[in-house]
């Protein structure tokens, strides 16, 4: 039997496994909120969902590959971004048990009015999109070169087996098929890491003294993520929307966990990647990785790339359902029309594929796009007018735009090496966009005059 016959094996007998286990919703408490028979989330099944939730097909090979080019410098690197749930997670509280607020959109329709809600709802659409994308074509990856028809049907199948699960039960759906997959990642992980290790002669240090701690091998992208994180997460509604589906402090709970265990899984992924450094392999390290070591590593490679590109893909329909339906109220919540708008992401986050998009650039450039976001959480308590909002959101996405267009002039960065520009155009956009934020606060108070006595 082929490999590819396989692999084919394996991603529709994973997808009908979910589909057979994935409860049925049966209310709308169910499908959009995630509500079972025994009630709201627990700890362990909102931890696992927001774990697998990030550590989806790009996110790993995206650190087996920092792992390839900069070695553990790479993996930590990436791991940074875990910041998020720390930040996330305390702000959501705040905004919960200090606020009131019953969602991010609550809070920015009653803080900043409905023309903020519809600008931020735009940035996480795109961003939902993008995880469309850039989760499926990691799966096509094992199927058949990029363009290739192998890889566009491995793609097209497979985001069809997901949605078919997903549509069963919605966030009910998403929630308890994570806790599973989060499971099957962990075992994986270990699996693999136990087929690399024995190639070394068990060298460990090997790995943790790979790489080199410099700006221009690995700690731009290392400054970057953890400056980032300040803003990155509150556009990603697969994050967020978890953070309102139990009781604040589980949540809080959830979410510093889900920091640690995150950051510790991108971490020993990245070693997939150093292995590949140390047999001088280029390419999508994941891929060359399984190749050098037989089929039973590609088997394992693709069935945790199935796993957490699964598991991704359907808390993003989960999402974009509870944002059509629930957030935005664009249509009457339903079970039909909450399925139906599944349906359409994953149409629509399908077309992209067909124009060969950078994976990494999900991260970064979207990273980019919502610098502004990090003043408006940040200062949540803080009375500002609406005007605030919409320059530092608008403004940190004129600056990503700008990095786009046009590169960073040499005299501007602050080192040298990849990641040197980004991380130059997030340390000044930040900047700008909490100057943007807080002008107009700054503008009233001087201008506005006393009431005689």
């Amino acid at each position: 039997m082929s490999i590819d016959t396989l692999q084919w094996i394996l991603v529709i007998g994973v997808s009908l496994l979910l589909f057979v286990l994935a409860p049925l919703a049966k209310t709308e408490k169910a499908f959009f909120k995630g509500e079972g028979s025994s009630g709201k989330p627990n700890f362990w099944l909102l931890t696992s969902s927001l774990v697998i939730s990030w550590l989806f097909a790009k996110s790993i090979t995206n650190a087996a590959n920092l792992g390839l080019s900069f070695g553990l410098v790479g993996g930590v690197a990436y791991a940074g971004y875990y910041l998020s749930f720390v930040v996330a997670g305390l702000i959501i509280y705040k905004l919960r048990t200090k606020g009131g607020f019953e969602s991010i959109h609550h809070f920015l329709e009653d803080k900043f009015g409905k023309g903020a809600l519809v600008i931020f709802s735009l940035l996480i659409a795109f961003r939902l999109l993008n995880e469309v994308w850039s989760n499926s074509m990691v799966i096509g990856s094992y199927f058949g070169v990029q363009g290739s028809t192998p890889y566009l049907l491995a793609i097209v199948v497979f985001t069809f087996l997901t949605i078919l699960y997903t549509i069963k039960g919605g966030m009910s759906s998403s929630l308890f098929t994570d806790m599973l997959q989060m499971v099957l990642f962990a075992v994986l992980l270990m699996v693999i890491l136990f087929m690399i290790f024995p190639r070394t002669n068990w060298d460990v240090g090997a790995f943790v003294t790979s790489g080199t701690w410099s700006m221009s091998q690995g700690v731009n992208l290392l400054l970057l993520a953890i400056l980032q994180s300040f803003s990155y997460p509150f556009h990603d509604p697969v994050l967020t929307d978890r953070g309102f589906v139990t009781d604040a402090k589980t949540t809080r709970r959830s979410y510093m966990w889900a920091a640690v265990i995150g950051a510790v899984c991108i971490v020993f992924f990245s070693f997939v990647g150093i292995y590949g450094q140390m047999e001088g392999v280029q390419g999508q390290a994941p891929v060359e990785v399984a190749k050098l070591l037989g089929v039973p590593m590609m088997l394992m490679m693709n069935f945790i790339m199935i796993t957490s590109a699964a598991s991704t893909l359907d808390s993003t329909f989960s999402s974009f359902s509870k944002l059509v339906h629930l957030d935005l109220k664009i249509a009457k919540p339903s079970l039909t029309g909450g399925r139906i708008s599944m349906i359409v992401i994953a149409l629509l986050g399908t077309i992209p594929i067909f124009f060969n998009p950078e994976i990494i650039s999900a991260t970064t450039i979207s990273g980019t796009m919502v610098i502004g976001l990090a003043p408006v959480f940040l200062f949540w308590n803080m009375k500002v007018p609406p005007i605030s909002f919409y320059l530092a959101v608008v403004g940190g996405f004129l600056i990503a735009v700008l990095l786009i267009l046009f590169p960073m002039p040499e005299h501007l960065l602050f080192s040298s090496g990849k990641y040197a520009d980004l991380l130059a155009v997030n340390i000044y956009g930040t900047v700008i966009c909490f100057l943007l934020f807080l002008c107009p606060k700054l503008v009233l108070s001087l201008t506005q005059k006393k009431t005689p006595q």
